[in-house]
């Protein structure tokens, strides 16, 4: 189980690993995107010197409109644990977001009068 933070706006973040392809773990909070259905986006400035696969690319409706979104194959590290997932990285994602995929294998749960915030 990991511990998230809530931001001064009620933003859920938590901490989570992008691992190169060298095996350098890069620890970075991830703002949970409940709207985002995969697994993982990021910004295409934040690609550079991970070494990841690419995969082919993909079009999906987001909340700015129709966006086209290159596929990565990533591996990251959350709660100790290593998975290869597809990563979605477009142009303009202003965080690095985790999406409702994590949902379909971890329970969240949010208490924000308690400041409770878990993801395992």
């Amino acid at each position: 189980m990991i511990q998230g933070t809530l931001s001064n706006g009620n933003e859920l973040f938590f901490p989570i690993e992008l691992i190169t392809s060298e095996g350098l773990g890069l620890e970075v909070d991830a703002l949970l995107d409940t709207g985002f259905s995969d697994w993982l986006a990021i910004d295409e400035q934040d690609l550079d010197g991970l070494g990841w696969l690419y995969m082919g690319d993909r079009r999906m409706l987001t909340a700015r409109g129709d966006a086209e979104f290159d596929i990565y194959e990533g591996k990251v590290r959350i709660d100790e644990q290593e998975l290869n997932i597809p990563v979605h990285v477009g142009s303009g994602v202003p965080e690095v977001l985790i999406g409702r995929g994590w949902l379909e294998t971890r329970r969240l749960v949010v208490d924000i009068p308690l400041g409770i915030l878990t993801l395992g």
